[in-house]
Order: C-alpha cells, then sequence, then structure tokens
C-alpha cells in the first residue's frame, strides 16, 4: 500500500515538473517589432518582415498554426511599403485563420480601395 502511494506521488511530481511546449513560437519577433517602432527605417522594416517570414515559415508551437494578428500585421507592413497584392493576401489568411479578426481587416481592405 505504500509503495503504490509513494509512486503514484512520484509520477505525479514528476509529471508536474516537466516543461510545456509553447502554444506558439515567435523567432525574433519581439526585438524585431521593438527596433521598428524605435526605429522605423529600411533596415527596421526588413528586419521586421524577415521576422514575420520566420514566425509564419517555422511555426513549431503545440498549435502549429501562425499566432493571432502576425498576418495582419505583415500584411499591413506591405501594404504600407505599396505591395498591395502580397499585402491583401496576408491580410485574408488571418481571416481566415481567425474569423474573429475579419470586422477589423475588412475595414483596413476597404481603406485599400480608396
Amino acid at each position: 500500500m505504500k509503495k503504490t502511494i509513494l509512486i503514484t506521488l512520484s509520477v505525479i511530481l514528476l509529471t508536474a515538473c516537466s516543461v510545456q511546449k509553447p502554444l506558439y513560437t515567435w523567432s525574433n519577433y519581439a526585438n524585431s517589432s521593438y527596433n521598428y517602432l524605435k526605429n522605423n527605417d529600411e533596415k527596421s522594416t526588413q528586419e521586421l518582415i524577415k521576422s514575420y517570414q520566420a514566425i509564419i515559415e517555422k511555426q513549431k508551437g503545440t498549435r502549429g498554426v501562425v499566432p493571432p494578428g502576425i498576418y495582419a500585421d505583415y500584411g499591413f507592413i506591405l501594404l504600407q511599403a505599396n505591395k498591395t497584392a502580397e499585402g491583401k493576401a496576408m491580410l485574408l489568411k488571418e481571416i481566415a485563420l481567425y474569423p474573429e479578426s475579419s470586422v477589423f481587416i475588412e475595414r483596413i481592405l476597404k481603406m485599400t480601395e480608396k
């Protein structure tokens, strides 16, 4: 009886201490977005774009999908860089993956049509 309790407690403790895989992977997004907001120059913009591409291409989180807002943010940056078709495609991917964002994203798409 004591052995069973001891084994059960050991298993519980070992599983409680295990490291869980994060929901999403963010690559270098935090640093890139900070530099972009701070400097807002061509170099920081290109660094941010590379960060978006790394997040999209190498998503290793438990969900296996791009985090919410990444396609939208990337699309908006592309629109500002006059890459309208690519930007719209990213915005539409955001809506497809996260339908709750459609109200916000559709407003941005309407602004591009003017």
